[in-house]
């Protein structure tokens, strides 16, 4: 008996063809509709032709009637109406060609932000449960490389836990990591760090009942955006981003509430969570890379998941490209478990001790982790003060009360990682900006003295390299790259100086090689030792931060510390146009000679060392930038050497 062919058994095929017209065509399909359009299901199902799918679906749970979610139960879609597929294609493909593929294929597909363009990351409703069906159809049909990367836009949510009683508490967590010191050198000056978070509220909007707390009003900041109502007013509508900020930068030294550990860098406020601390991937991943695109130093991401998202691995790994550290909190499940994006490469995962400084119940452990930092612990009085041993800071009451303000107290992994978000910054500060260079300080720095309490396997997967120490990596920051280059700027001159005997018999007197000397020292490593004797705050501690640096860091003074290498002043420019002005007196010989001779010892120090990446050249301390380096130092040595030679 023959069977008469069904529209299931043509769904595949059309889909195909479909699919295939869709990319050969160069027409501009239709907008999607205003309200989102949700595909349905079935002929994904169809497209499958009764295969199972090669990946599960994330279940849904409705927490519209939950009042506290409870931290250890796993949501990563609160919204059980529909799901969302996000889909990121090749990124040089048009956006007709895109349009006509996924519209050829149901999908209502939508850039998820303005700021998606370049990435071509698209966001399409779809039934409750089609995900796995439209990911494995997708990868079938479309033609090979146009699209990276396919999943569920599933959420994420904050990683901290919610305090029973918000009280005053003393800041032990700042002694903890050694701030008093680290204040004394250096507080983060200009250092952006980006808060992908909840929002921040650091300016107020009375008319929608928005009002910053006075401890906040001083922080300094840069624009951000809101990716959950696509805006570029940020608020904070549940406390935690506000918080978070709050560790990193609070107003401090204004005789009111509480400090922020790195008190003079400048908060980059970013909303991603909604009021209920749930967001997507797609807007996270968009977050990252607008941070980075937008000069951020530092990006701090309080939040995570069970699941990784190669979207958000992506952009990470775009945002360690471009300069920018990326801090993550472990998570908070209390198993050996890695927690994302954390546990991403680029990442820099972050685990939580208490005030004994053992890791706390509910932090996140595994090979994954990088280094431990205070998250607070408030079900425990271990200092005897009378009061939980949370992390205090100044934020907005729960409950979206987002016009009054208060001192709580909280826990979490989350209160954990911008202790490091704001140390990086103050590495950063002292002029290391290469992302990987401030993982490896901070972690060389840290203290690893509870050691004795865990087997060496057990201690790394809880600690990483240890408890951060901020002042140990601030005074290693400040001397070690001071060192080198001081050393180099002495090895140089002393070549140099051998070098001239020999040929010329140079009659070089004390007060020649003390000029050339102390010019090229100056010029190579900056009178680096200063902020190490005086203090760092004020206008003075402004002053002190500029002289201690090599005359390359000169542009300092406008476009703030920890900022790339200007290629232009880390070249051979300067030490050409000190000898144009100094060259016709022999002491002017001399000190335009000691000028070369010290961007010669910087130069080719930092070509090894790549403290940090070289603005405008492509890569990120790569060849190219060691080569622009090498080249600079030699051309500078040979003017120096001209210049001593000359008679």
């Amino acid at each position: 008996m023959m069977r008469i062919p069904t529209l299931r058994h043509f769904a595949p095929a059309a889909i195909v063809l479909g699919a295939a017209f869709a990319w050969s065509t160069t027409a501009t399909a239709q907008a999607p509709s205003p309200d989102g359009h949700i595909a349905e299901k079935q002929p994904f199902m169809e497209c499958l032709d009764g295969a199972e799918p090669t990946t599960q679906n994330v279940p849904a749970v409705d927490i519209s009637g939950l009042d506290e979610i409870p931290h250890d139960m796993v949501v990563m879609d609160t919204n059980p109406d529909w799901d969302e597929v996000v889909i990121d294609f090749r990124d040089d493909l048009s956006e007709e060609r895109i349009v006509a593929y996924t519209d050829s294929m149901g999908l209502d597909a939508r850039l998820n932000s303005e700021f998606s363009a370049d990435s071509n990351l698209y966001v399409a409703r779809v039934e409750e449960g089609a995900v796995p069906y439209v990911k494995d159809c997708l990868r079938a049909t479309a033609p090979e490389g146009k699209i990276k990367h396919i999943e569920e836009n599933f959420e994420y949510r904050i990683q901290e836990f919610v305090p029973d009683d918000p009280l005053y508490q003393y800041q032990w967590n700042f002694k903890q990591v050694g701030a008093e010191r680290a204040w004394e050198i250096n507080s983060g000056r200009d250092a952006v760090v980006a808060v992908i978070d909840t929002g921040v509220t650091v300016e107020s909007a009375p008319d929608r009942g928005i009002k910053v707390g006075p401890d906040m009003k001083d922080v300094r900041t840069v624009a951000g955006y809101d990716f959950v109502d696509d805006s570029d007013f940020v608020y904070d509508g549940h406390g935690h981003g506000t918080h978070v900020a709050g560790t990193i930068a609070q107003a401090t030294d204004n005789g009111y509430g509480v400090a922020g550990l790195a008190f003079e860098a400048q908060i980059m406020p970013i909303r991603v969570l909604n009021d209920q601390g749930f967001g997507s991937v797609a807007d996270i991943a968009d977050a990252v890379r607008f941070a980075a695109d937008n000069d951020a130093d530092v990006i701090n991401m309080s939040l995570g998941g069970p699941l990784p998202s190669w979207v958000l691995k992506r952009a990470v790994d775009y945002a360690h490209k471009k300069g920018t550290l990326v801090v993550a909190a472990a998570g908070n499940s209390g198993k050996k478990a890695p927690g994302y994006p954390a546990a991403y490469k680029n990442a820099f995962a972050v685990a939580a001790t208490q005030y004994d400084q053992h890791t706390t119940f509910y932090s996140q452990w595994g090979d994954f982790v990088d280094i431990a930092a205070p998250g607070g612990n408030t079900r425990v009085d271990q200092n005897g003060d009378g009061r939980p041993d949370g992390i205090l800071q100044e934020t907005h009451p729960r409950g979206g009360k987002t016009d009054q303000h208060e001192f709580a107290l909280y826990m979490g992994t989350s209160m954990a990682s911008p202790h490091v978000a704001a140390a990086a910054a103050m590495v950063m500060s002292a002029g290391i900006t290469q992302p990987d260079k401030v993982k490896q300080i901070l972690r060389d720095s840290a203290d690893d003295s509870m050691r004795e309490h865990y087997s060496d396997e057990e201690f790394a997967q809880r600690y990483g390299a240890g408890l951060l120490q901020v002042d140990a990596a601030i005074s290693q920051a400040t001397r070690g790259q001071g060192m080198t280059r001081f050393g180099g700027a002495l090895a140089l001159v002393l070549l140099t100086l051998i070098g001239l005997r020999r040929r010329d018999k140079l009659a070089a007197n004390a007060r020649d090689i003390a000029v050339l000397t102390g010019t090229s020292a100056t010029v190579a490593a900056g009178l680096f030792f200063l902020p190490l004797l005086l203090p760092a705050g004020g206008t003075l501690g402004w002053l002190t931060a500029l002289v201690a640096q090599p005359l390359a860091y000169a542009d300092a003074a406008v476009v703030g510390f920890g900022s790339s290498l200007n290629p232009l002043l880390a070249s051979f420019l300067l030490p050409l146009g000190a000898y144009a002005l100094l060259a016709g007196r022999r002491l002017g010989r001399i000190v335009a000679s000691g000028v070369a001779i010290g961007m010669a010892a910087f130069c080719l120090t930092e070509a090894f060392v790549m403290t940090s990446d070289v603005a405008w050249i492509p890569g990120l301390g790569g060849v190219l930038d060691s080569t622009w380096l090498v080249a600079n130092g030699l051309l500078s040595l040979l003017i120096g050497y001209l210049g001593l030679k000359q008679k």
